[in-house]
């Protein structure tokens, strides 16, 4: 406990020192999204709640947190907001039916002698609870990314005023091409490396190439890795577009003012 609470320390310290006051909001983030998942937990035990509406609740307040509370609310916060949201609903429809026609719903054979004891007619949808688990992990990296596009516009348009909303929607793809393999690789490096002991799980099972790649444990892991790169490069030209036309349009609105 006391070296968790040293790290939390250090890290708080770090962030302040380079991030300011900026830093400190990030760092109070993290316990607010923490509260958001645990009440997102506690809400889905219920049988008679939705997991999916309930995770899209959970993923605005989170696009919230993560834009309007560290960033404040402004014209690339406001875009970035929009242009994840949209994202999280087109992956949403389409995860629902991802995890559906996978059938990587509930626990795998490997997790059955763990769960012998236990009754799993728990009233709770597994597919629809399959998809908020991905959803959920893919939704720090959309809002990563759209903030990542929306900024850097911004200062696009400050340099060159009168650019055309068709060269600063360009801008914004060619912003969203230096940074959509580094952070695809990002995300695929953490889960695996979350998921090492998987791996070395199914070495002491003495699984081939084939059992690992049908085993539902390793398909939900790739799953999750798979959509979160989708929905990265699924929010670049959602949100260089929304931004782009945003932009334009303050300027032609001030202009005319």
């Amino acid at each position: 406990m006391n070296v968790l609470v040293l790290l939390a320390v250090i890290l708080l310290v770090l962030m302040v020192w380079i991030g300011g006051k900026k830093g400190a909001r990030s760092f109070i983030s993290l316990f607010l999204n923490f509260g958001v998942i645990f009440l997102t937990i506690f809400f889905m035990m219920d049988p008679s709640g939705n997991p999916i509406t309930i995770t899209f609740i959970a993923s605005t307040v989170i696009c919230c947190i993560n834009l309007f509370f560290i960033n404040e609310v402004n014209d690339k916060t406001k875009n970035a907001f929009w242009a994840s949201m949209i994202t999280i609903v087109i992956m949403l429809l389409f995860i629902t039916v991802l995890t559906e026609r996978m059938m990587i719903q509930g626990f795998g054979e490997e997790e059955i002698d763990e769960l012998t004891i236990f009754s799993l007619h728990i009233g709770i949808d597994f597919v629809k609870m399959g998809a908020s688990v991905v959803i959920m992990s893919t939704i720090g990296a959309i809002t990563d990314v759209a903030i990542s596009i929306t900024s850097p516009m911004r200062e696009v348009l400050n340099h060159h005023p009168k650019i055309r909303r068709k060269e600063l929607f360009a801008s914004g793809l060619n912003i969203g091409k230096d940074i959509l393999g580094s952070n695809t690789n990002t995300l695929f490096f953490a889960f695996i490396g979350g998921y090492l002991a998987l791996l070395l799980w199914f070495k002491d099972l003495s699984y081939s190439i084939g059992d690992i790649i049908n085993s539902k444990a390793f398909s939900s892991e790739m799953l999750i890795i798979f959509c979160a790169g989708i929905g990265i490069a699924l929010v670049i030209p959602i949100a260089s577009g929304i931004n782009a036309y945003a932009l334009v349009k303050n300027r032609e609105a001030n202009m005319k003012s």
